[in-house]
């Protein structure tokens, strides 16, 4: 009998906060389903997220289980200054300028300490501030103000964020803070980097110089510059994670659906994981239950095939953290239960490509359908076989054997993929690998002696991304020995 974890495809990332800080609490979301721990470089202390970090350590221990951390890393934030009395309302059709000055801002002017972002702007550039609430358009401008109208007003307080729809701009994708910040997050030994307001290809390039090998990097796109050259950005970066907070305020709502399909089928073609995040089951913030509009919004993301479905303040900062996990993983469930979503992952399988690595892959999902496997078992030293087998989005569990704790953490975000960490050596034969294969498959719940499994591996073992065998194998009895 597999448990709830074995029993669903989509992974469930939630952020950890106030709210679930304590470890007991951070314990039961890992009970509840929870497969990768965000922490938001945005709030909290590094001596926070330390603590945090020792604790999912802990519990990774406890459990013997993988478990991935993500560090969410704050980006290039554009904010306002203060307000002498610590808000302004702003009038429709009045003047507004935005400056380098210094001093507090009033209700004709406010400091907007970045002088490159008056360089990128042009006559009725639009700019949003509070999430989009108030909109101003450019009338004049030059290298340290912005001369505007408000276009739509209202109050507009100390430090609002401000937004540029439409405009690249000039600015890399880590600020100081960022690069403090990445710096603590790789001598914890974070699994997953968020790379926030990525607008090109350079900037996931930027941070792989600073990160190397040391985590993967998930490019959050939540700037309308990113969609043009999204199959750059895809191909550079680890993992995406559709940031729909920010990008819906940039682009009109009824924009924003498709372009999530639409990063989901890409992500998908180039065999690298996606998230789908922001707002998702929002109203469990405050009380227990999701609207039914949330409920399709996950379900949505699932059909889709996306590889996991984030919690934000739902987990961080809400009244019922666990019970809005569980809620995710019962829609999960409920949905890859049904017909109709194996239909849409087969209707949207990808092609597979010209090579000995994806001929075995597309072999071993054809072969564990037809004889009916209880899982694929894949050997892989640094995650790419895996990842190859989880794009096919096939119909049975994907087991990811590897030496390496550290892919085996990463594999946690990965469609249908249940890592396990084997310890010990790399296999050198293929007696050893059916054996252990075996052994896992039983130990964690995926298969029972008797049962078939499909495996697949790179010949000579140990060498990264040469997966070039196929092998079916029954269940031994001796395997739970």
């Amino acid at each position: 009998m597999l448990t709830n974890r074995h029993a669903r495809r989509t992974k469930i990332v939630a952020t950890i906060g106030p709210a679930s800080t304590d470890p007991a609490v951070i314990e039961a979301l890992f009970l509840a389903g929870v497969d990768v721990f965000r922490l938001n470089a945005s709030h909290g202390t590094h001596e926070d997220h330390a603590a945090r970090y020792m604790t999912l350590r802990d519990l990774e221990r406890k459990h013997a289980h993988p478990i991935a951390v993500l560090m969410d890393l704050q980006g290039p934030k554009l904010r306002v200054g203060t307000f002498s009395g610590g808000r302004v309302n702003l009038v429709k059709g009045a003047s507004f300028r935005l400056d380098l000055a210094t001093t507090q801002g009033s209700q004709q002017r406010v400091m907007l300490a970045h002088p490159e972002l008056f360089m990128a702007l042009q006559p009725d550039t639009e700019i949003l501030l509070d999430d989009g609430k108030i909109r101003l358009a450019v009338r004049a401008h030059g290298p340290d103000f912005a001369e505007t109208v408000v276009l739509n007003g209202g109050i507009l307080s100390d430090r609002k964020g401000v937004n540029l729809p439409g405009v690249e701009l000039p600015l890399s994708a880590l600020s100081e803070k960022d690069h403090r910040d990445l710096a603590f997050a790789l001598s914890l030994g974070v699994d997953w980097v968020g790379l926030s307001f990525v607008q090109r290809a350079a900037d996931v390039h930027e941070a792989r110089e600073i990160i190397g090998d040391r985590a993967g990097i998930i490019s959050k796109i939540e700037k309308p510059a990113a969609i043009p050259v999204l199959a750059d950005i895809i191909e550079a970066s680890d993992a995406i994670m559709v940031a729909r907070g920010d990008l819906g305020v940039e682009l009109p709502p009824e924009d924003i659906p498709g372009l999530q399909k639409r990063m989901v089928r890409m992500c998908r073609k180039m065999g690298k994981p996606v998230i789908i995040a922001t707002q998702m089951l929002e109203s469990m913030i405050h009380v227990p239950v999701p609207t039914r509009a949330e409920s399709s919004d996950v379900a949505t993301a699932v059909f889709d095939g996306a590889d996991a479905v984030m919690l934000s303040a739902e987990s961080a900062a809400g009244n019922y953290p666990v019970e809005a996990v569980s809620m995710m993983g019962r829609i999960i469930r409920k949905v890859e239960s049904d017909p109709m979503h194996r239909v849409m992952m087969d209707a949207e399988h990808p092609v597979a490509e010209a090579t000995q690595a994806d001929a075995i892959t597309a072999a071993a999902q054809e072969v564990a359908h037809t004889i009916s496997a209880a899982a694929i078992a894949t050997y892989t030293s640094s995650g790419s076989t895996t990842l190859r087998a989880s794009r096919g989005r096939p119909e049975m569990p994907i087991l990811g054997l590897t030496t390496n704790n550290h892919t085996a953490r990463r594999l946690t975000l990965a469609w249908g993929v249940h890592p396990f960490f084997t310890g010990g050596p790399d296999i050198t034969d293929f007696p050893e690998m059916v054996a252990r294969a075996s052994w896992a498959a039983v130990a964690c719940g995926m298969a029972r002696p008797g049962q078939k499994l499909v495996v697949t591996a790179g010949v000579p073992f140990g060498h990264p991304g040469n997966t070039n065998s196929l092998r079916v194998v029954t269940i031994d009895p001796d395997a739970t020995t």
